[in-house]
């Protein structure tokens, strides 16, 4: 109910409502936006699904299932009826989260409660309008051809995700690409949670069902964070494994590329070494580390896994909540000898910053008082995009012993520790 559509010719709003209060809270609202009274009926879901049948869908659709006895059923019966393209608000009496993950999953835009008041329907009406002006299936062009940027963390904890998330907002919203987040982290992801949002059940469904993945899939599928933004992230029951040879993730790679100009993929490193076709086509790898032995360690391993396996891609590496030298496991010279190459970008440690981005629900390159951070993730950007105007060749790196090295680093340590 949410692909692509020509809108010509469609009425820009209709709803079916349950009661007549509804029907004026609702009338009211519309006039507001200059859409007509009379296109909110009464009658609720069944006379919804009754006229869609016979007449052409609007853009924005408002449905009553305060009167339905299996809502999910019933929104799978309008969507049978209703045109690609239209934006389905639902409200109902049901107050349960699993329901509401359910209708979304299965393609609504949002699900109010019950009585609503006029505000919540402006609201509503007002994320419906962006995903409307949002990005679509084939928007990409050829002056901007689509990039895929990878960002993976040596370790756990390193802020891998925070990163990812931060990048992926600075690219649609300093560059104005339409940007697709995607977190493979299936059971822990935070890539919603961190913009504030519900992840929906669109990547578990596509792990589940990878015939599904198409256009209208992942018109559906994808949670939007802004008009330039949205995140495809899960939140799998722990009890669950993930089983999958990958080609979900393979096939939902080909759907963004046609869909967003850059896909930022938040990659755990163990999906990376499970499932190394995901760096295929990957333009940029963002090597997110710590300046710590063990993050030394696990950099040299996945700097060489890279070279090895994505030849193709520009390695970034970013040493990220980078604290005051007497602070540090190990220096950033030690560190640097160690992997045998220059860290790129130094990212300084701002609990605050950190702290607060998390409780507002937004990104790191949007906090507040943040200039030393904030500037390091334009940096990270201004790298990443002149990647992507070099076409995306892969920086070269020698690995004569890297394992030497870090031996060598560990027998300094010991040394100073004694």
């Amino acid at each position: 109910m949410n692909a692509p559509f020509s809108r010509g010719l469609r009425d820009p709003f209709t709803a079916f409502v349950g009661d007549e209060a509804t029907a004026e809270l609702v009338r009211s609202v519309a006039v507001e936006h200059g859409w007509q009274p009379e296109k909110v009926n009464r009658g609720g879901l069944r006379n919804a699904v009754q006229s869609l049948s016979v007449s052409a869908s609007p853009s924005i659709l408002f449905v009553d299932l305060s009167e339905s006895a299996d809502p999910l059923n019933d929104i799978n019966a309008l969507a049978e009826v209703c045109e690609p393209g239209t934006v389905v608000i639902a409200a109902g009496q049901i107050n349960d989260v699993r329901l509401y993950r359910d209708l979304v999953a299965s393609g609504i835009q949002d699900y109010l409660l019950t009585p609503f008041t006029a505000d919540q329907l402006r609201d509503a009406l007002a994320h419906a309008q962006l995903t409307l002006a949002g990005p679509r299936v084939n928007e990409t062009t050829a002056e901007r051809p689509h990039v895929v940027v990878a960002v993976t963390g040596v370790r756990g904890g390193v802020g891998a995700s925070t990163l990812a998330t931060s990048l992926a907002w600075l690219m649609g919203d300093s560059l104005g690409r339409s940007t697709a987040l995607l977190d493979l982290d299936i059971h822990f992801g935070t890539g919603a949670l961190a913009l504030d949002l519900e992840p929906g059940r669109g990547l578990t469904d596509a792990i589940e069902n990878p015939s599904r993945i198409d256009g209208l899939f992942i018109e559906r599928a994808m949670v939007r964070a802004n008009e330039r933004l949205a995140v495809l992230s899960a939140e799998a029951p722990i009890n669950q494994p993930v089983l999958t040879d990958g080609s979900a993730f393979f096939q939902l790679q080909e759907e963004m590329k046609n869909a967003f100009e850059t896909t930022v993929l938040d990659l755990p490193r163990a999906m990376m070494i499970q499932h190394p076709h995901l760096m295929n086509d990957a333009h940029v790898a963002v090597v997110v580390v710590e300046l710590t032995l063990a993050a030394t360690r696990d950099a040299i391993r996945i700097l060489s896994w890279l070279k090895a396996n994505a030849p193709q891609a520009r390695v970034i590496v970013v040493a990220n909540r980078v604290a005051a030298p007497a602070m540090q496991e190990i220096s950033r010279k030690d560190f640097e000898q160690s992997i045998e190459r220059k860290i790129d970008i130094l990212v300084p440690l701002d609990a605050k910053a950190a702290s607060n981005s998390a409780k507002l629900g937004q990104p790191l390159a949007q906090a507040k008082g943040a200039a030393k951070v904030t500037q390091a993730l334009s940096r990270l950007l201004a790298l990443t995009v002149s990647t992507m105007d070099d076409g995306g060749e892969a920086e070269s790196t020698t690995s004569k012993s890297l394992i030497g090295n870090l031996k060598g680093l560990m027998a300094k340590k010991t040394k100073q520790a004694a």
